[in-house]
């Protein structure tokens, strides 16, 4: 998407519009007021004595609200220019718009301002591609609002438009004849609701939210800081890290939404604009990330995750027992069956990696209740690796969709089509078995041994998975090792070969704990290679394999989430400076985007390049990439429960000078982690 777009979230809620707040959307530019996978506003644009908005200047005061200068007209009337406007916007459940035109001059002034709205109500995941709606849009004005509306059969979507001043309405917008006095103001609010209607009219959100549309700034502002004076505070020598940690912070506020079926608690958004809503993958990692820091972010996940749990043999959401979602999405196509995803599950990795957040969840907090909470859902997701994971009856992972007209055919975190490929180039058969995905298992059966062992009194469960991990492990240290380039395969083909090409998930395996111990050295000597690193971060995909492209998706852009996982198993295998040279390249890259990572950017040497290339059609903010930092701090300063207590080892570069993370809630209540390049360790005692 274009980068230049400002946005405004309230977790699915958000707005994206050009740099005066204009709303024109076209298929290259996804502009609009968005909810829960609908567009409820395509066109939203301002107009005084029939002339465009120019913007002198811009505040983003928070999250879910920005407000712009402005004046109408081209730029060459700045100068005296006898009218501006203010146009101060936030979305809080709903979209309120503030317009305040300003008379400059010593005359009374006799403007027109004009509004023009429309709504295509494009489910979100066509935006940006040919669509054509198959029901009925309507338009029609009713007690001096504006009604835009969308039905087919029983699915009905409405934006309803009000304004506090006296405006003419009519079927394409509002219109205000107004007269300012000298030097002399004039104001109105505007109110666009977007409703999800039942047959029977009313607001199904209204039921599961009472009140969500009633909310507004002040009580969002609130929020924000009872979330940020919650969390652990950070100082650091180089700065960028701070402004980053801040930024991920108040973006994690951002992008916490609560889904129709858990409307009391809060879990991550994946991200803006296409991922808005619920998706397993993002979710886990994001509340991996982000346990140090917040970690009820992590009990709303496995709770949501819990209760859409599969359940049936269903070919065409390629559900299985046991097997954890991958999406959930609430707009038109999905309520018609004509997409998957309401819910879709055609994700290999989401069901292993539930049972890793489960685990390390507990590590953190000490809250055995959970542990047993979803002691069933846990156990259902450990069954389905080996029942359902195993196609192939060999002990490994393995994906196929079982929907093949509209399934992911990718179904591990590189999702893009040739993202998965032997060294020429060349695309393996189905199905495939790539090999983070034998480390996931790998971990979630040591872990799954864990709970089973503590907290459900099944130790004869516990040694059946500690021996099912060991063999696991034997296996793949045999079957995935290139002899000849002295790694890992990505991934294994239908056939048992190796696709060999050199990618970033080898990383991924460390933090797994599958690679065996005297191989860990030459994986690290190719994530830091210069195949693999490009000085800003590691490529998804080496360079000189057959489908590397420095801005292809999952084949050569850095993705920050995964170098964020790779610091954390580098430091796992003891190797301390590798894993702060990661962290160092993507906080310098952070500051290049003003501390707010997204999900992707380009893999160009940084020899060649001033800065990180963005990614044009990266999610930003992106909950995995924004809680990647947050793992980086972890990583550096060594951070790791054991019982009640936390350990603390700090390994920072020359650059951090000192880092200081203050109150960090645990088992331990809340502790002081300090580290400082020529003092290793500082830790206070819990209070």
């Amino acid at each position: 998407m274009k980068t230049d777009l400002i946005r405004i979230l309230d977790g699915n809620i958000f707005v994206l519009s050009d740099g005066s707040g204009d709303m024109e959307a076209k298929p290259s530019v996804p502009c609009g007021f968005f909810s829960f996978d609908t567009r409820f506003l395509s066109v939203w644009r301002l107009t005084v004595n029939g002339e465009r908005m120019s913007a002198l200047a811009r505040d983003d005061p928070s999250y879910f609200e920005v407000r712009f200068f402005l004046v109408p007209g081209a730029p060459t009337h700045y100068v005296d220019a006898k009218v501006s406007v203010i146009r101060e916007r936030s979305v809080a459940g709903s979209f309120e718009e503030q317009l305040t035109v300003f008379n400059h001059s010593g005359e009374p002034a006799d403007l027109t301002v004009r509004l023009d709205a429309d709504s295509d109500f494009f489910p979100l995941i066509v935006v940006g591609q040919p669509h054509t709606p198959r029901g009925r849009l309507y338009k029609r004005v009713e007690n001096g609002r504006l009604h835009f509306g969308y039905e087919r059969d029983t699915f009905r979507r409405e934006t309803v438009i009000s304004t506090t001043e006296p405006a003419q309405v009519d079927e394409r917008g509002l219109t205000y004849h107004i007269r300012i006095g000298p030097h002399g103001r004039w104001t109105t609010t505007l109110h666009v609701r977007g409703l999800v209607l039942r047959p029977d009219g009313q607001d199904v959100r209204e039921h599961v939210y009472p009140g969500r549309h009633r909310r507004n700034r002040s009580r969002l502002q609130g929020d924000l800081q009872q979330w940020l004076g919650k969390a652990p505070q950070l100082t650091c020598d180089w700065e960028p890290l701070e402004r980053t940690y801040r930024r991920c912070m108040v973006d994690l506020a951002a992008l916490r939404f609560s889904p129709l079926t858990l409307p009391a608690e809060a879990m991550p958004a994946a991200g803006l604009p296409w991922n808005a809503t619920l998706t397993g993958r993002d979710s886990i990692f994001t509340s991996l990330q982000a346990l140090p820091f917040a970690s009820d972010l992590a009990v709303a996940t496995l709770r949501m995750l819990g209760i859409d749990q599969g359940a049936v043999l269903d070919d065409f959401r390629d559900e299985e027992p046991g097997k954890i979602l991958r999406e959930f999405r609430y707009g038109e196509l999905v309520a018609f069956e004509e997409r998957p995803q309401c819910p879709y599950y055609g994700a290999a990795d989401t069901t292993p990696l539930y049972v890793i957040l489960l685990d390390e969840y507990e590590r953190w907090t000490g809250n055995a209740a959970v542990v047993r909470e979803f002691e069933d859902e846990a156990r259902a997701a450990l069954h389905w690796i080996d029942e359902y994971g195993d196609i192939m009856g060999d002990g490994y992972v393995w994906y196929q969709r079982r929907n093949e007209k509209t399934g992911l055919e990718n179904q591990c975190w590189k999702e893009s089509g040739h993202a998965i490929s032997f060294r020429d180039g060349s695309l393996p058969g189905l199905p495939r078995a790539t090999c983070e995905l034998q480390g996931y298992a790998y971990d979630a059966k040591i872990r799954g041994a864990r709970l089973a062992r503590q907290f459900w009194n099944d130790p004869a469960y516990a040694d059946r998975l500690e021996r099912e991990a060991a063999e696991l492990k034997q296996r793949f240290n045999r079957d995935f090792w290139v002899a000849d380039g002295e790694y890992y395969a990505l991934a294994l083909d239908g056939d048992g070969r190796q696709v060999d090409a050199l990618s970033s998930n080898i990383g991924h395996l460390l933090w797994s704990g599958i690679v065996e111990e005297s191989r860990a050295a030459k994986i690290a000597e190719h994530l830091l290679g210069p195949r693999l690193f490009c000085g800003w971060g590691v490529r998804s995909l080496a360079e000189g394999e057959g489908r590397y492209n420095p801005l292809g998706y999952h084949v050569g852009t850095v993705f920050p989430f995964d170098n964020a996982f790779i610091a954390w198993g580098l430091r796992r295998y003891g190797f301390t400076h590798e894993a702060g040279h990661i962290a160092e390249k993507i906080i310098d890259a952070a500051d290049f985007f003003q501390g707010r990572l997204p999900e992707a950017f380009g893999g160009y040497d940084r020899k060649v390049v001033t800065g990180p290339v963005p990614y044009p059609a990266a999610n930003s903010p992106q909950a995995s990439a924004t809680g990647a930092p947050l793992l980086l701090v972890r990583t550096l300063l060594g951070l790791e429960p054991y019982g009640d207590d936390l350990v603390v080892e700090p390994a920072l570069p020359e650059r951090f000078g000192r880092v200081e993370l203050l109150d960090i809630p645990g088992r331990w209540g809340r502790v002081d982690a300090m580290g400082s390049v020529d003092q290793r360790t500082q830790q206070t005692a819990g209070r």
